[in-house]
């Protein structure tokens, strides 16, 4: 009994430590109008300066701006700037916004 409580009790702390965010389209497009579109477009096409976003897998471009916010990703010093500035919502709402993208 006492490993099925103490598995209860970790799955428990682990729904609880888990942010729960409910990714809005519309509202990444909005925030991506404002801080993402200078560099990589309008429409996350990018150049030959700046990547292409648009169709990134949300896991993929959550990992990304987890890694630019948290030192892990050091190449490009306007986007560690520009990530940084970026509520684990935004992260949320824009990874849902440009994987709807092609």
């Amino acid at each position: 009994m006492n490993k099925l409580m103490l598995t209860t009790m970790i799955a428990a702390c682990a729904l609880l430590a888990a942010p729960g965010y409910a990714a809005d389209a519309a509202a990444g497009k909005a925030k991506a109008e404002e801080a993402c579109a200078d560099c990589h477009g309008d429409e996350g096409a990018g150049d030959d300066d700046y990547p292409a976003i648009a169709g990134m897998p949300v896991e993929k471009f959550t990992k990304a701006m987890q890694e630019y916010q948290d030192g892990t990703r050091t190449k490009g010093p306007k986007m560690i700037k520009e990530a940084k500035k970026l509520s684990a919502a935004d992260v949320a709402n824009l990874a849902a916004y440009y994987a709807t993208l092609k």
